[in-house]
């Protein structure tokens, strides 16, 4: 990270998928500046932030100084109390002037990711766009960037007027601007600050495993083609060992070559740093100026501690009662890079094996697992449901239905709402509510399924319908019955599927809370790729191993009634043999 603080402009955003590592760099690289003698201002706005653990200080709203740290302070912008003002104020006006069940579907069309991380960027626009408000700092360094849908939203023409009205039943995240128009010339200075290379780096965040590099690819793309083209690579983790009588290592450190050797070429020509994976959790400020400096071979952040979970039961352990009604669905969910598609795999697999009538559907496009399952197992189907079909039939269902009355800036606004990852959840959502149906009459195990927002969102959007209306003719029975399915605990099992890391099993909780407001039950939740029920002798994995058992408690004892444990595989083959050895 030497080159990265050599050369660091005034601002600096880290960005990458869940759990790269990007709270611990841009810790890492605030504490080297600071301990240079810069005065520096560390920002979190991502909702699982686990900031105040990893710096040991309490933050909140504020800057606070950091112990340890000279000319280093830090505040956390708590996306979902802003979101939350946000939604307030822009729904306030309506209340008592719509239908309680039109206000009710405006709410929760305003309770999504894309709300959130809007509300989320007029917070921390006020520290880049407004530079009197960070004057007494050299740096500003923030943990987690704006996507590239935030940054279009705030370039489009700012006539809100009408829209929500006109719109409240047919888009997916309506209008995140309307009730901030009055700052939009500060957004705009944001914006021009982020595409400025002279003061701003985007910091693209990846670890050497190919979902996580694609992510970095997408995310360089996306924003460059915004303008934001002073970018730089940090591959965080990367593994080398010297013990080559552990297959566990030597395997790891094949995974991670073959990735970096495989980066898209745009990505590869970015000014690259390689951080060394480091052998114990970055939780405190030593550990974290260990990792600014490389040394993953001293020791730092928590004790070598063994872990007492080698207990937890395999997947298998839930067979019994997954299979015990003879139908029903099982629902994969969990974020990007967990491992969900191999453990839908694998239990549709197991379930087919068993005798068992089974459906195997998944919307990941980079899934090759479909030819050699329905060609090994007796009684398994698998197909996909198409993301980008899905959306654009629904996006010309939206245009044709809430865009058919609008002027040409008022359809602009809609298109780029028709942009954001909530219109492709919906759209997938009804395509699992044709698939949940099928449940009744074998098993169906889904690979990914809608969040507890989205089921809320379509929910609260077609009983406005049906207010309005009063006719449920254009309302498919699947829709209808589908969240009464989802709540039945009998007919629906959910696994949440997480790693034995911070930032993975803090946002499957935060998954499982968004559930629960639909009144939604995970059935399991399964920690996938764990080093603990192996036997390793490179000393990076063996504390890496003892650290586990911090989360593998969380899980159990904060989170889940059920818990299972999937080891670590060398991921990517097909076969059948593989995918049972899961189980």
């Amino acid at each position: 990270m030497k080159a990265l603080t050599a050369a660091a402009p005034r601002n600096l955003f880290f960005t990458g998928k869940g759990g790269v590592g990007k709270t611990s760099l841009s810790c890492a690289t605030a504490i080297s500046l600071a301990d240079q003698g810069k005065r520096v201002l560390l920002v979190s706005t991502d909702p699982a932030s686990n900031l105040d653990e990893v710096l040991g200080v309490e933050l909140g709203s504020k800057p606070l100084p950091v112990p340890d740290v000279s000319g280093l302070f830090a505040l956390n912008v708590d996306p979902e109390t802003a979101a939350g003002e946000y939604r307030e104020r822009l729904v306030g006006p309506y209340r008592g002037v719509l239908p309680d069940a039109a206000v009710a579907s405006i709410e929760e069309q305003l309770s999504g990711a894309c709300t959130t991380e809007i509300a989320a960027f007029d917070e921390f626009s006020k520290l880049l766009g407004d530079p009197s408000t960070t004057a007494e700092f050299d740096h500003v360094i923030f943990d987690t960037a704006p996507t590239g849908h935030t940054l279009r939203l705030l370039e489009l023409p700012g006539a809100w007027t009408g829209f929500l009205e006109s719109s409240a039943g047919g888009t997916s995240c309506l209008g995140p601007l309307a009730g901030l128009e009055a700052q939009r010339e500060l957004y705009r200075a944001t914006v021009r600050a982020l595409c400025d290379p002279a003061l701003t780096t985007l910091v693209l965040v990846t670890r050497p495993e190919r979902a996580a590099v694609l992510e970095a690819e997408r995310t360089r793309a996306e924003l460059a083609s915004l303008g934001v083209a002073n970018q730089r690579l940090l591959v965080n983790a990367v593994f080398a060992t010297n013990a080559h009588d552990d297959p566990v290592a030597v395997a790891l450190e094949a995974r991670g070559k073959a990735a970096l050797a495989d980066l898209p070429g745009r990505l590869a020509s970015l000014p690259r740093e390689e951080i060394p994976l480091m052998p114990l959790g970055l939780v405190g400020i030593e550990a974290l100026r260990l990792l600014a400096s490389g040394a993953c071979d001293k020791p730092g952040g928590e004790p070598l501690l063994e872990s007492n979970d080698q207990s937890l039961p395999s997947v298998a352990a839930l067979l019994p009662e997954l299979t015990k009604n003879g139908r029903g669905v099982v629902m994969i969910m969990g974020k990007g890079g967990v491992g969900k598609t191999s453990i839908a795999s694998a239990i549709a697999v197991e379930l087919a094996t068993l005798g068992h009538r089974v459906q195997l559907s998944t919307t990941d496009p980079a899934c090759h697992l479909d030819a050699t399952l329905a060609e090994l197992v007796p009684g398994l189907q698998v197909n996909r449901i198409d993301p980008q079909a899905e959306t654009r039939a629904y996006v010309e269902e939206v245009k044709a239905t809430a865009g058919a009355q609008l002027d040409p800036q008022g359809l602009a606004l809609l298109e780029e709402e028709l942009r954001s990852p909530c219109t492709e959840e919906i759209a997938v959502f009804r395509a699992f509510a044709r698939k949940v149906d099928e449940g009744k009459n074998g098993f169906v195990v889904l690979d990914t399924a809608p969040t507890g927002h989205t089921l809320l969102l379509l929910d609260a959007t077609e009983a406005y319908h049906r207010q309005v209306s009063r006719n449920r003719s254009d309302v498919p029975e699947s829709v209808v019955r589908l969240l009464p399915r989802l709540r039945d605990p009998e007919f629906t099992k959910i696994l949440l599927v997480t790693l034995p890391e911070a930032t993975p099993v803090h946002e499957a909780a935060a998954l499982q809370r968004d559930l629960a407001r639909a009144g939604i039950e995970p059935f399991a939740w399964v920690i996938n790729q764990a080093l603990t029920p192996l036997e390793v002798k490179d000393p990076v994995l063996c504390a890496k191993r003892a650290g586990e058992g911090r989360y593998l408690r969380e899980v159990r004892r904060e989170h889940a009634t059920r818990a299972v444990v999937v080891p670590w595989r060398e991921g990517g083959s097909s076969s059948e043999g593989w995918l049972q050895s899961l189980l």
